[in-house]
């Protein structure tokens, strides 16, 4: 697998746990396990991002 793909599956995917998680904490009413979500959905988000622009570098 490409690196671009591999990164952009692999920040799909956090971005999935992250919400979940921040998820869970609001109905838990956990602002810890919410803020963890909140922080590992937005990395995933970013990696997705750096997956993409890998593609269209070519890289």
């Amino acid at each position: 697998m490409k690196p671009s793909t591999d990164d952009k599956t692999t920040g799909k995917l956090h971005e999935v746990k992250g919400a979940i998680r921040q998820k869970a904490g609001e109905i838990t009413k956990n602002p810890d396990l919410e803020a963890d979500g909140r922080a590992e959905k937005n990395a995933g988000k970013v990696q997705n991002v750096v997956g993409k622009i890998e593609k269209a570098v070519g890289a």
